[in-house]
């Protein structure tokens, strides 16, 4: 199979290109494009009560903002607010509702607005719209009131603009810069490291140009396969594609390279010898794409919307790029031939590799030292993921010194940190009705007086008997602290206090992370074990084994295992932080998972090749780790290193997924697969491969010339 596309790739390649580039323009050209979500609640099931209480909201308050900014307004001279004070910013709300600012539904303020305390008072703006563009028209709103807010009130008093929308706006710069900071770093350690390691500037341009063009056609194909099957992305999704894209990508063009330069000093033409590369080196990558792609579809069994909608997404991109590693890279390299190593002659020399010939002997000679020290290592680190708290908090993890976090400081002056985000809690009667004020003050004062509730917010009566009662947490009511407290303590005590004849529903952002929070643990247990039996599967069908399967796909959970863990033990432990990103243990399921089965399908394939050159299990293991040990070290250290540059970002939450990624990739390359997948092997022997046995070595038809060479002069092979 891979020979005869081999052969017709190569020996047509301005074919192949021109192929290629006429789907790939019909597919960008006639595919509409992907549509996104940017609200978190709104890829929950209906079945979790948090969405319950959003829909009844949307049907009681049709008029209700769809997130609300808060001018938090202070004494110049650090004074308490007065009386005098608040007529004054009433007056200034109704200035402010009159300038019509895009997207403002409502400025409201009063008496009832000023803290306890009166350190502060605060200006409510409800702001209507969810969509890009009305989050762009709130931002513009929220600069705008910025600029006119000191003339509309004068000496004496101070303000700042807080709430979500307004930190959209401060923290859009440091995002974008730190997202640009990533893509161009990106770009400059695969350029980078790709010319340290062939010292040829074509073959390190090359790959960027073709993964930039295969990701174009990827994200209309996801676009057309979303019209058809009825799903949708988040914002995030054109972010993962990209890194996934350029991972994969690079790490299968290394593949094709390493073998290509390895038959070149074989004394193969370029033709042949890219044949032979294709031939060899297809059935990785086709098994690789293949294990990444049923990987990322088993997504779409989590109940979570963001994650199912990855799983396919990510899927056709996989398989993209794996077709044009099998098609567009092979005719650019036959067309190129030598030249994509200009300037350089070291394609020519065979390289001492000392290195790696020493890793080789070593795992050779000590399998079982070896493995042992490297699962040692392994389950070490895995011990720290027992510790994992996920983190909701997206603020906290930008920068500090912006308007709305200040604001935010100033607000908790006179308030508690619940304000900004209360608990909803929504009482229906049965009849229809009103609810009772009687009613509803009784709940009110009962609900004040429960552990954790800080304040409770005059009762807002809706259409249908639907009336809202706000419960402010006393501590931020985005933390992992304040969900984990709301979902097994509060949401159980105010449902015992719900009054007769009334029906009760708790909502807000606290309640719907704390329901993200039960299905994100709900997929995962759901997610890995599946993903586990289609990986060995694969396995299964590639090396035609049963025992392979079962330590290498136990192996890749516990490489995910000690990722997470190092992570854990870093943040959570080292830094400090309160947790880390709530979907970081599938982000890794996705990197870590995906690429740790990449790199052991490549070193697998190599064992089994050395082994059917008729060398025995520990000399295999040697000579797997001496030819293969570089192509995936190269491709670790590259991918590992593209991740490191999010450590140079300003945002934390971008901090920890470089990092866990980077150390994740690293551990699948430099501990997985040079050491602890070959040093089993090579304790297994020939019962690694049983029962079919695809080790057995393979008859020659003649003495290979070039043998001797290769015993005296070990090269770099895939």
């Amino acid at each position: 199979m891979f020979a005869g596309l081999a052969r017709f790739v190569v020996r047509h390649p301005w074919w192949t290109i021109l192929a290629w580039v006429v789907t790939a323009a019909a597919i960008v050209v006639l595919s509409p494009s992907l549509q996104t979500k940017s609200d978190q609640g709104d890829f929950l099931p209906s079945k979790y009560e948090s969405i319950q209480a959003a829909k009844l909201a949307e049907k009681a308050f049709p008029q209700r903002a769809d997130s609300t900014a808060f001018v938090v307004v202070k004494r110049a001279d650090g004074g308490k607010i007065t009386p005098a004070d608040t007529t004054k910013l009433t007056q200034v709300a109704n200035d402010l509702k009159g300038k019509n600012y895009p997207s403002v539904v409502q400025v409201a303020t009063g008496p009832q607005t000023v803290a306890p305390n009166k350190a502060v008072q605060i200006i409510s703006v409800g702001l209507k719209g969810q969509s890009q563009d009305d989050q762009k028209k709130q931002g513009d709103a929220i600069k705008q009131m910025r600029k006119d807010l000191p003339a509309e009130l004068g000496s004496g008093l101070n303000a700042k603009v807080g709430g979500d929308a307004a930190g959209f706006v401060d923290n859009e710069k440091s995002f974008s810069e730190s997202l640009a900071l990533v893509s161009g770093g990106t770009f400059v350690i695969i350029i980078g490291l790709i010319l340290l390691i062939f010292r040829a500037p074509i073959a390190a341009i090359l790959p960027i140009f073709v993964i930039l063009l295969t990701e174009m056609v990827s994200m209309k194909l996801i676009g057309a396969a979303s019209k058809v099957f009825g799903f949708s992305g988040d914002d995030s999704l054109q972010i993962i594609l990209t890194i996934v894209l350029f991972g994969i990508g690079a790490d299968y063009y290394l593949f094709l390279l390493f073998r290509f330069r390895e038959r070149l000093r074989a004394g193969d033409d370029k033709k042949t010898a890219m044949i032979t590369t294709v031939e060899r080196v297809g059935e990785v990558i086709t098994s690789a794409a293949a294990a990444i792609a049923v990987t990322f579809l088993v997504l779409l069994l989590a109940a979570f919307g963001i994650f199912s909608a990855w799983g396919p997404s990510l899927a056709i991109a996989v398989l993209t790029m794996g077709v044009t590693s099998l098609t567009l890279f092979p005719a650019l390299l036959s067309l190129l031939g030598t030249a994509v190593f200009w300037p350089s002659k070291s394609w020519k020399k065979h390289p001492k590799a000392k290195v790696s010939a020493g890793m080789g002997r070593m795992v050779g000679k000590r399998p079982a030292l070896i493995a042992l020290g490297s699962g040692a290592i392994l389950i070490v680190l895995a011990f720290g993921a027992f510790s994992f708290k996920a983190d909701y908090d997206f603020q906290s993890s930008f920068p500090q010194n912006t308007e709305s976090a200040q604001a935010a400081k100033d607000m908790q002056k006179g308030f508690p940190p619940g304000l900004t985000t209360p608990v909803q809690v929504y009482l229906q009667s049965k009849d229809g009705k009103p609810v009772p004020k009687a009613t509803v003050d009784k709940f009110s004062q009962q609900a004040k007086g429960l552990d954790g509730v800080g304040g409770v917010q005059p009762a807002v009566p809706g259409a249908n008997g639907v009336t809202r009662v706000d419960l402010l947490l006393k501590k931020n009511p985005v933390s992992t602290e304040s969900i984990t407290f709301l979902k097994d303590d509060l949401r159980p005590a105010v449902h015992q206090i719900t009054p007769p004849d009334t029906k009760l529903l708790v909502g807000g952002e606290t309640a719907i992370y704390g329901d993200i929070n039960k299905v994100v643990n709900r997929d995962l247990s759901v997610i890995l074990p599946v993903a586990g039996v289609l990986i060995a599967l694969i396995l299964l069908v590639l090396l035609r084994s049963v025992v392979a399967p079962l330590y290498l796909v136990p192996i890749v959970l516990l490489g995910f295992a000690s990722t997470l863990g190092a992570s854990v033990m870093v943040f959570q432990g080292i830094k400090g932080e309160p947790g880390e990103i709530f979907h970081l243990p599938i982000m890794l399921y996705l990197f870590v998972l995906a690429i740790g089965t990449d790199y052991n399908i490549l070193m697998t394939a190599r064992l089994r090749e050395e082994a059917k050159e008729g060398h025995e299990p520990r000399k295999a293991a040697a000579l797997a780790v001496q030819h293969g040990g570089p192509t995936v070290a190269a491709a670790g250290l590259i991918l590992a290193a593209t991740f490191s540059v999010m450590l140079l970002a300003k945002v934390s939450m971008l901090q920890q997924m470089g990092f866990s990624i980077a150390i994740g990739i690293a551990l699948a390359a430099f501990v997985m697969s040079i050491f602890l997948v070959p040093g089993i092997t090579a304790l297994l022997g020939h019962r690694a491969w049983w029962p079919g046995h695809a080790d057995r070595p393979k008859q020659r038809r003649g003495p290979d010339p070039m043998e001797d060479q290769f015993a005296t002069r070990p090269d770099m092979r895939v």
